[in-house]
């Protein structure tokens, strides 16, 4: 059983978007590909490897957990197909939510209920990796049992079985037939470890689609790579490690300017790496053949915060909209119901990232402020004009700015040194010094954010501007900014920050 070991502790960084690795593997997957592509079960057949590979490679031995929720979440969506009655269905569907909540509680949430419980009772429950356990006894191996690891991707996977057992119970789908399908679709190892999460009525139609790439989706593919590279690579690590890191771990050490700057940094830093992400899966897909949903619309262009929503992580605020928020009653059943209900959605938003106070907090503090929206929407029916729009632009950038910093800093502790480095004195010569110290950074910080919100025309007058271009200047073109993406990039390159979560 020795000869196990290596197997089951392959778990590494080198294949995430960032690393070389992950590039040699999909320059293999794309010429594999090319070669199987006419067959469709031939071609969703090795995707379908190819991701439990990507999996095993990123997740280690928790890709037993992807194979085993696939197999659950199918065998429910077939019995469910074939049941006739509604309380037979719907008691598939509890055992569905039952053992994927399950599993993602207990990977994520575990130590956060036994703490709390410790705290309220005296007692003195502790928990450990029981599948770690299992593993050792099976295989005798000697993994780590005594903490709990969360599988990477694990919040993104379970909320995509979940969405399909309900479209099923609902029968808004028909249940997926193929075993190797279905695994495909929970699987696709673009999306799979930080989204954004796909509905199945959108993304398993495509399976049985001929493989199309047109010379137009290509170049759109590359610009969706490169751009994320940019973002995640240039932006939001240099901007990590140059800035933020350093001032919120030791905020008493820096001026109420540098402190500004970092929580500024840091919602440029979020936004570059999670919209990073998933611009590079859009692109990887989209070579595939595959059109995974956009799941950023330039959301600090927001004028409101409802606006907000539907322009920040859109694939999370729209699952919850549809499996949370309207099953609770949505806004057909009064004001008070419907604040009641936005609250316990973005409360329980705030628990997805994480079972901490902080994101508990943060999601409670958006509750508040979509109800403030709303309130404000409906009492006053403003009018639309150039200085109301400011003001809702300003307003709203501000608060999400702010929240990001509750998001960020575990304790209430850190995050009230932060608030008090502000209260310091700004002196308008340190603050030129500071600038004349770190000019890179802060034009760094500048570019990103102005380059977010220009018009949005001007980005799309860009895109089709490059696609105009004859192939050998885009090529070139591709490759000075992927030589400029190596020269410019920190050594140092972060893990991508949804993968907490």
């Amino acid at each position: 059983m020795v000869e196990l070991i290596p197997f089951f502790k392959q778990q590494t960084d080198a294949f995430l978007f960032t690393q070389f690795g992950f590039w040699l593997f999909f320059g293999f997957v794309l010429g594999i590909h090319a070669i199987v592509y006419k067959k469709r079960w031939l071609r969703s057949g090795f995707l379908y490897l190819a991701s439990l590979f990507f999996y095993y490679k990123t997740g280690g031995y928790f890709f037993t957990l992807l194979v085993f929720s696939t197999l659950i979440d199918y065998s429910i969506g077939i019995a469910m197909g074939h049941a006739e009655k509604k309380w037979y269905r719907r008691l598939l569907l509890i055992l569905s939510l039952f053992i994927n909540l399950g599993l993602l509680a207990y990977f994520k949430y575990a130590y956060f209920v036994s703490d709390s419980l410790n705290a309220m009772t005296g007692s003195h429950f502790f928990v450990k990796d029981y599948l770690a356990d299992l593993f050792n006894y099976l295989f005798a191996l000697d993994i780590n049992s005594a903490k709990i690891i969360l599988p990477v991707g694990i919040s993104f996977f379970t909320f995509q079985t979940i969405s399909y057992s309900v479209d099923v119970y609902r029968k808004e789908i028909k249940p997926v037939t193929s075993l190797v399908d279905f695994g495909f679709y929970v699987s696709f190892f673009p999306q799979l470890i930080a989204g954004p999460i796909v509905r199945a009525k959108s993304f398993i139609p495509q399976i049985y689609k001929s493989f199309v790439l047109s010379d137009r989706w290509f170049w759109q593919a590359v610009l969706f790579i490169l751009g994320g590279l940019f973002k995640k690579m240039i932006i939001s690590d240099y901007v990590a490690i140059n800035l933020v890191d350093p001032i919120f771990l030791n905020p008493m050490g820096h001026s109420g300017f540098e402190s500004l700057m970092a929580i500024y940094g840091y919602a440029l830093q979020i936004y570059c790496d999670f919209s990073g992400y998933t611009d590079i899966a859009l692109g990887v897909a989209l070579l595939l053949g595959f059109h995974l949903p956009v799941n950023f619309n330039y959301p600090y262009k927001a004028t409101s915060l409802i606006d907000f929503w539907r322009r920040w992580h859109i694939s999370l605020s729209t699952w919850l909209r549809d499996y949370l928020y309207i099953p609770l009653g949505g806004s057909r059943k009064g004001s008070f119901r419907t604040y009641l209900n936005l609250l316990i959605t973005m409360i329980l938003g705030g628990i997805w990232h994480g079972a901490a106070l902080n994101f508990i907090l943060w999601g409670l503090l958006h509750g508040l402020g979509l109800i403030l929206n709303r309130m404000f929407v409906s009492m006053f029916k403003p009018q639309k004009s150039p200085m109301l729009t400011f003001f809702g632009w300003f307003l709203t950038f501000h608060f999400v700015v702010f929240t990001w910093l509750v998001f960020r800093l575990d304790t209430i502790e850190s995050t009230q040194m932060i608030l008090y480095r502000l209260s310091s004195i700004f002196n308008f010569k340190q603050i030129v010094d500071i600038l004349a110290l770190h000019p890179y950074l802060y034009f760094l910080l500048l570019i990103g954010f102005v380059l977010h919100l220009l018009p949005t025309n001007w980005h799309r007058r860009g895109k089709c501007s490059f696609m105009k271009w004859p192939w050998f200047g885009k090529y070139v073109c591709v490759l000075l900014f992927v030589v400029c993406l190596v020269l410019l990039h920190d050594t140092s390159i972060q893990p991508f920050i949804y993968f907490r979560f």
